[in-house]
């Protein structure tokens, strides 16, 4: 905590994170804009709630789907509006574009905004400068940020590589970030030496379920012991038969630091 931090920014980020010295799970549900629907009966209302009762301790929404879920959600969860967001079908699916601004977050009930920036991208300079217009407007109005920081772009061969990630994290951290969600390294020594070094909270992404979810719960459990203050999962969650049976299973991991064995 520095001593410069506003009162309604400490308060907000208190609330994220509420279970003290716990690790922070986060659930990120900003996919729709970008891939399409979450799940095919669109009743988002109900997932929030299956997410507060078993464990989840924020979500990430655009500010539409925010409308769609009850206030009553929000007593067990902390809500992060999305401020930016691009579509697969775009040309240049790694831009960004801003979709939404802190006001808006904040007449919705926010705790926190997020701001996802490619670094590497073609438009990576009106990403980071979009980060950075947010950062101050945060500081004005009182809100922590989480920067979903990537390395994605054409000359990008591995998005995990140590180096590029740390220079990633880094950047979200010199422009004003609170919390940082990024792709971590496969390797358990290279990513507890990016969280060291990082001057902020480092959330492992999730990432695509791949081979299932007993690797990303492998990876997640492996971020936690490697010093990651939390996680930020989504895709892994809402499209599970059971997402309420899932976030019980990554709270083991981020709450109690469960050890996973990868089947």
């Amino acid at each position: 905590m520095y001593p410069n931090e506003s009162f309604g920014r400490r308060l907000r980020m208190s609330h994220i994170g509420r279970r003290g010295g716990s690790g922070l799970l986060m659930v990120p549900l900003d996919h729709a804009v970008g891939a399409g629907p979450l799940r095919r009966d669109g009743d988002l209302d109900a997932l929030a709630a299956q997410l507060a009762e078993h464990g989840a301790d924020a979500v990430v929404l655009h500010k539409g789907a925010v409308r769609r879920i009850r206030p009553s959600r929000f007593r067990d969860l902390s809500l992060v509006v999305q401020l930016n967001a691009s579509t697969r079908m775009a040309a240049d699916p790694d831009a960004k574009y801003p979709v939404a601004t802190v006001e808006e977050a904040l007449r919705l009930g926010a705790h926190a905004v997020s701001v996802h920036v490619n670094a590497a991208s073609f438009t990576e300079g009106a990403q980071i400068a979009h980060l950075a217009a947010v950062s101050e407007a945060c500081e004005r109005w009182s809100v922590p940020l989480l920067a979903m920081m990537y390395v994605r772009g054409p000359s990008v061969r591995d998005d995990r590589d140590p180096g590029l990630v740390a220079h990633a994290v880094a950047i979200a951290a010199e422009l004003g970030a609170d919390l940082v969600k990024t792709a971590l390294p496969e390797d358990a020594e290279a990513t507890a030496r990016i969280i060291a070094g990082a001057s902020v909270p480092v959330l492992a992404a999730g990432g695509e379920p791949g081979a299932g979810p007993e690797e990303v719960l492998g990876r997640m459990a492996a971020a936690m012991r490697a010093g990651a203050a939390g996680v930020a999962v989504g895709r892994l969650v809402f499209t599970a038969d059971d997402p309420g049976a899932m976030v019980r299973r990554l709270a083991a991991v981020v709450h109690d630091r469960a050890a996973v064995t990868v089947r």
